[in-house]
């Protein structure tokens, strides 16, 4: 893994008690810190938003 992606960047962030509360019964059934499951779910919908990208829009004609 490269130097770059081991550093971590610390960011603050609010968030509602009901979201939070929300974000950590998550956490726990995944096993996961409140933390580590927030930077999962934005992993994933950077993932996903890159895969998107890269598959061609079929609707258009």
């Amino acid at each position: 893994m490269a130097e770059r992606e081991k550093a971590k960047k610390q960011v603050p962030l609010r968030l509602s008690a009901s979201l939070y509360a929300e974000i950590a019964a998550w956490a726990e059934e995944d096993f996961r810190s409140v933390n580590g499951q927030i930077e999962f779910l934005l992993t994933e919908a950077v993932r996903r938003r890159k895969k998107s990208r890269k598959t061609p829009d079929l609707t258009e004609d």
